[in-house]
């Protein structure tokens, strides 16, 4: 079977869904691999890596749909609208398209690619159950993007992270808050604690509150009563708007005490829920940073936009886009490492077992049908 890489053309996007260590992984299982020139090379892999590696590179984007099998790409249809167009009018029938396709954002993008009749696998739909790790693009993203987020924060604030005590005098270090004890969050952590920071944060998780602890960060509760707040697949929950509101309540002194504020609440497929809210904004000390890692998806503070960063009486609020994208040698690393762990799973026996439970959740459309129920209800 022939795999195809072609260039993301997403804005900023410098990620690459397949890289040279991969391409060999696959030609040792017998694949093809085929590249559209230059698609490695924001991410540090050039043509040249791609031939040692036994990948076929082309000029033209059409030749890479018009003969591949499967194409792999990191934004594809619903996580590339603008673009996503052009792409459709490539595709062809009993072709396997892979890659991040945010389907519940853009429906008929989705029913589209059905209409081509190529089956589709969205890879942010991966369970999280323990023998799908390996292809869990979420977490390997969002670990790139719990990283950065800190790093964006230190270059933004204007005092230094660690204690420091010198000749002059003390200088205390700063204090950083962290919302959201997922993978994002727990990086963000251990990464702002590694700078010397005195970290706190919270989760209306109260199981991860072990964790927390271990990265040397203090768990902050709020007493607010709740349900169950994970989703049968293992992902966040949307919680109704009166929690939002006492939860909120309870967050404004905690986020007036700390110097930099981390966001990273997000639910999948939906608008994250608004956690700071502009009252709280004024509460803080001028100078203060908000990093809000979920802004492509609305962002959990009330005065973020996204891929801006807006002053607030001296309070920094950046709509933090595509992290990933920033660091991507190691992003892309990640995801063609997932990536092709999955085409593996799926095509382990030649054919693509329906009945396996992380081909079901995945898969999203099938020789001109959708396939996923919730897709099917919001069409």
């Amino acid at each position: 079977m022939i795999i195809g890489i072609s260039r993301e053309t997403f804005p900023s996007e410098k990620r690459v869904a397949l890289t040279p260590e991969s391409v060999k992984s696959l030609f040792d299982k017998d694949f093809e691999v085929m590249v559209e020139s230059g698609a490695g090379k924001f991410s540090g892999f050039s043509d040249e890596m791609y031939r040692e590696n036994n990948a076929r590179i082309v000029n033209k984007r059409t030749q890479v749909f018009n003969e591949a099998d499967i194409m792999l790409q990191v934004r594809g249809a619903g996580a590339n609208p603008e673009k996503a167009d052009s792409d459709i009018k490539l595709m062809k029938g009993g072709q396997i398209l892979v890659g991040l396709l945010n389907p519940f954002a853009a429906p008929s993008l989705i029913e589209r690619i059905a209409g081509k009749r190529v089956t589709a696998f969205a890879m942010e739909l991966i369970p999280r159950i323990s023998k799908a790790q390996s292809m869990d693009v979420l977490s390997s993203m969002a670990t790139i993007a719990g990283y950065k987020s800190i790093l964006i924060a230190a270059s933004e604030l204007p005092k230094m992270f660690p204690l420091l005590m010198t000749a002059a005098g003390t200088i205390r270090p700063a204090r950083v808050f962290v919302i959201g004890a997922g993978v994002a969050g727990l990086q963000a952590i251990a990464t702002a604690k590694r700078l010397g920071a005195v970290v706190s944060a919270y989760d209306i998780r109260k199981d991860v509150k072990e964790q927390i602890e271990s990265l040397g960060a203090k768990f902050i509760e709020l007493k607010i009563e709740r349900k169950e707040k994970t989703e049968e697949k293992g992902y966040a929950r949307e919680m109704d708007a009166e929690f939002y509101e006492e939860q909120r309540k309870l967050l404004s002194k905690v986020v007036s005490e700390n110097d930099v504020v981390i966001t990273t609440a997000g639910v999948p497929g939906k608008k994250s829920p608004v956690l700071i809210d502009r009252y709280m904004i004024e509460k803080m000390k001028s100078g203060s940073v908000i990093v809000d890692v979920v802004a492509e998806s609305g962002g959990n503070c009330e005065m973020t936009e996204a891929g801006r960063i807006i002053n607030k009486d001296g309070v920094k609020i950046i709509g933090a886009l595509n992290l990933p994208s920033l660091l991507p040698f190691n992003s892309s690393k990640l995801y063609s490492k997932n990536i092709t762990n999955f085409i593996f799973h799926i095509l382990k026996n030649g054919e693509i077992d329906r009945k396996d439970e992380i081909t079901s959740s995945t898969m999203i459309t099938f020789e001109g049908e959708i396939t996923n129920s919730d897709l099917k209800k919001q069409l």
